[in-house]
């Protein structure tokens, strides 16, 4: 009889790894490898809100060629089974750790995978550890002589001292700083993206960018990359005469002190290599330098600058953090200074046509690749050194899942005319020098002109949503300018006064002297105050809230780039806490600019109705001479979640949008020194719509316009999110859209009933049903219905059937089927009964599922055990249930 999988990789797999010269532990062997590795942590899903875990990915054997290098992958099937059957899976499982060998065997067979030819074949064993790393340098083109030892082909039962002091000279193979000094071990994608980097910096590239989603580690990921170059001593023998030094480059002291402290396992008793930026004389006596580039851009009395002071060779590696907004502009000269070291970037955003610099400057020197890999017509790009999205963060369970709350207020949805607004009675207040407009909407509001009525609306709805959410919950609100963010703060602490917080709410602006304070207050998860956070700029990026809930808009956003690093705000997993998820309460549409970085992989998101035949091209001018602008960031909506750009117009103002809806699109028109435009533009099939977008100078900024006494109320709310596709709906739309699915499996009531009876298709249903985020148990929570059977929910919603309890079934089928329940003796009914209370309580699943047996009353009669007993057998048991579930819904 064949061997099962887990006695084959007993009796069979583990044998020939250990022949091959792989050890079964670390303490045994430099080259090892480890068993049942799980990689991710395992999707956090929410229903409603209740969230919980899918199982994570695990992987039967990772080979580690050195404790800080994995190089091959092994999945094992069973003795019985073909190896061809696991190949695929090693493949992907290679492919995500990012390691170049993948394996699969049934222990006698044994499938090679190699990521560097992209074949396989067959292997009569499995390749030694020597024979994998001479292969990964053959194929990098990365020779380092002193590291690699002698070919070893046989078992090697103890270290070769000498092998392995070479192998830790190499940073790639140098062991990671241990867990005992950081408190945690580097996850799968920040090993990769670690050696992602030093490969190159070993290979002489100059410019490296990793691009990884907030909250996935970038400041740890760099320390370890700093960790292995200096502990290892690469960097200090590419010029024995100096020592080696690193320099972290941010433009916010509150990220240059976050990495200081990050990087405080180099600090020894005695011993601190860190040195704090922070004016005067630089020490020029440390490795690890940390600084902002003000700091760095102040001048000395000798007309000298700080950055100058430090001598132009001075580092080898410069980080910069957040560098989708730093190091262009005046900081560019800086980064010249020292345009001898490696210029490492970390943005948490991808490319975009607004980081267009970023990606120029540091991925340079990177492969062009295809921008798809299924349609290499379509152009290339330089990728990334590493890339990670919010999306896969979220897939792998590593990031918080998100809740998209979408409120439109009535002036947001219909806009506002000035001409209405004062034949309604309200007053308008225009300062010198402000121009004022026909119609506004929402970009302009608090912009141009501020609506106290509009604030007044939305705050008053935030704080009922904070009610029933819970008021305690941290909150982010994300405000137009200090003044709007000081008067949301104002009208939160009054909304919830009784609660005697103080503050409850707190505006971290520039202008408030108490703003550090707050933050750090804010920041804490043990302090009860300040509950809610209101800003413009300042917790955009950098500001690390782990409980953060709420990240609420209140501020109209084009910028992708910064609706990542918002977005990033809440995207933590919090264990102190319990959050595994958070709300995006969105009052100007800001949600349109979720893509596909930020959702988990799945189907591409719904096209909007109709052919995609239309064009808009145009030129962007200045307005009154006709100049053309150049670089003017042109964005197009053309759905309620759906964004095409933004772009930069040509030399000559030009920018052309293709392959659009028909219908009415809005377009967003940005340049500096001119004000902003949105306007919109009517497509037509087959057709293009040409525009001329004229933008008026900023001149000195005039005060806002000024209007009070609108009539302002919620028009629209939009709170569930179709996973995949991005849409979001409102209540009745997500009603509409529950019934549309339920009819496109059954045409009929009596043909849904049908399906509902039988668990087998109940359960494939139920899955459909939950691949278009349909779930039965939030369809009963927000329609009130808790108590209603799932089936006739469905049933109602669908085809308008009368909703019929739980109880009302149970009762029923009692006063029904007195007969059935006489044909089982009485142990047998007693269980029946049992299960019908169950039933009543939390519905048909309950009844399916076997582990209710573990539940009280069963735990009396013996479990599972007992109740066979009493029914005589498993399958009298099986199909008194099975005939149980078909009469309750007779």
């Amino acid at each position: 009889m064949p061997l099962n999988e887990a006695d084959t990789r007993a009796r069979l797999i583990d044998p020939k790894l250990e022949a091959a010269g792989w050890g079964a532990t670390q303490i045994g062997r430099e080259h090892f490898y480890r068993r049942d590795v799980q990689y991710t942590d395992g999707r956090i899903v929410l229903r409603g809100e209740r969230a919980h875990r899918r199982s994570p990915r695990r992987i039967d054997y990772v080979l580690r060629y050195t404790e800080g290098f994995p190089i091959a992958v092994v999945e094992a099937k069973a003795e019985g089974e073909e190896p061809e059957a696991g190949l695929e899976q090693a493949k992907a499982y290679a492919a995500d750790l990012a390691v170049p060998f993948a394996y699969a065997t049934n222990g006698h067979r044994i499938l090679e995978f190699d990521r560097f030819t992209r074949q396989s074949r067959e292997r009569t064993a499995f390749p030694s550890p020597d024979e994998l790393w001479e292969r990964w340098v053959l194929n990098t083109g990365l020779t380092d002589p002193p590291t690699a030892g002698p070919a070893v082909r046989e078992v090697r039962p103890l270290y070769d001292p000498d092998a392995a002091a070479a192998r830790r000279r190499n940073p790639l193979l140098h062991p990671f700083c241990p867990e005992s000094e950081t408190g945690k071990t580097p996850r799968y994608f920040q090993e990769a993206a670690v050696h992602a980097v030093i490969r190159r910096v070993m290979q002489g590239q100059r410019r490296i960018l990793l691009t990884l989603a907030t909250g996935t580690g970038k400041t740890f990921i760099a320390f370890q990359i700093a960790w292995k170059l200096l502990k290892s001593g690469w960097l200090k023998r590419q010029h024995p005469d100096r020592p080696a030094r690193i320099l972290f480059l941010a433009d916010r002291v509150v990220l240059r002190d976050q990495a200081y402290k990050v990087f405080s396992p180099f600090a020894t008793e005695g011993n601190d290599p860190r040195y704090l930026i922070e004016g005067g004389p630089p020490n020029l006596n440390r490795d690890l330098y940390f600084g902002i580039y003000q700091t760095l851009w102040l001048e000395g009395e000798d007309g000298r600058r700080l950055y100058q002071r430090f001598p132009a060779d001075f580092f080898d590696l410069v980080i910069i953090d957040e560098a989708h907004r730093s190091g262009f502009g005046t900081w560019r000269e800086i980064l010249d200074h020292f345009a001898g070291a490696v210029h490492l970037g970390m943005t948490a955003t991808p490319r975009q046509s607004d980081n267009v610099d970023t990606y120029a400057y540091f991925c340079a020197e990177e492969r062009e690749v295809p921008v798809a890999e299924d349609a290499p017509e379509g152009g290339t790009r330089r990728p990334a050194a590493y890339e990670y999205s919010l999306g896969r963060g979220i897939e792998d369970g590593f990031l918080a899942t998100y809740k998209v709350h979408r409120v439109r207020t009535t002036v947001d949805q219909s806009g506002l005319r000035m001409e209405e607004a004062v034949e309604q009675g309200a007053e308008v207040f225009v300062p010198e020098g402000a121009e004022l407009r026909e119609e506004y909407h929402t970009p302009q509001f608090e912009r141009e002109i501020t609506l106290p009525d509009r604030t007044r609306a939305m705050v008053d709805h935030l704080a009922g949503l904070l009610r029933r959410f819970g008021p305690t919950e941290r909150t982010m609100v994300f405000c137009v300018d200090i003044p709007h963010a000081q008067l949301v703060a104002r009208l939160l602490n009054d909304a919830f006064a009784d609660l005697r917080l103080d503050p409850y709410a707190v505006p971290i602006v520039a202008e408030e002297a108490d703003a550090l304070t707050w933050l750090t207050q804010f920041q804490d998860s043990d302090r009860t105050t300040p509950v809610v956070a209101t800003t413009a700029e300042l917790l955009s990026t950098g500001v690390d809230v782990p409980s953060c809930r709420n990240i609420v808009f209140m501020k109209t956003l084009s910028s992708p780039v910064l609706f990542k690093q918002i977005i990033g705000r809440g995207s933590r997993v919090d264990p102190a806490t319990d959050k595994l998820w958070f709300r995006v309460i969105d009052y100007t549409g800001a949600t349109r600019l979720f893509d596909a970085w930020d959702r988990p992989p799945g189907p591409p998101p719904e096209l909007p109705a109709g052919p995609q035949t239309a064009a808009v091209e145009g030129q962007v001018v200045e307005a009154g001479s006709g100049l053309p602008i150049e670089g003017a960031s042109v964005a197009l909506l053309t759905g309620p979640n759906t964004q095409r750009g933004p772009i930069r117009t040509d030399a000559a103002g030009r920018f052309r949008f293709a392959d659009l809806p028909a219908g009415n699109l809005s377009l967003v028109v940005a340049a500096a020194p001119y004000r902003r435009r949105q306007l919109t533009v009517t497509t037509l099939a087959d057709e293009t719509t040409a525009v001329t977008v004229e933008l008026q100078p900023a001149g000195r900024p005039a005060g806002k316009i000024r209007v009070e006494g609108l009539e302002v109320s919620i028009a629209d709310e939009a709170v569930f999110l179709l996973e995949g596709s991005g849409r979001q709906l409102t209540l009745q739309e997500y009603v509409n859209h529950t019934a549309e699915t339920v009819r496109r499996a059954a045409d009929r009531a009596e043909t849904l009933c049908a399906i509902w009876r039988e668990r087998e298709r109940r359960r494939r249903f139920l899955e459909e049903l939950q691949a278009a985020s349909v779930h039965v148990d939030v369809l009963a929570e927000v329609l009130g219905q808790g108590d209603a059977d799932g089936y006739d929910l469905l049933a109602h919603l669908a085809f308008g059937a009368a909703i019929r309890t739980r109880r009302e079934r149970a009762e029923a089928f009692v006063n029904r089927e007195s007969r059935f329940l006489a044909e089982h003796a009485e142990p047998a009914c007693e269980v029946l009964l049992a299960l019908l209370d169950k039933y009543r309580a939390a519905g048909i699943e309950e009844v399916a599922d076997a582990r209710v047996f573990r539940l009280p009353p069963f735990d009396q009669m013996g479990q599972a055990p007992g109740v066979v007993r009493r029914f005589g057998s498993t399958e009298r048991l099986q199909q008194s249930l099975r005939e149980l579930e078909r009469r309750i819904y007779a």
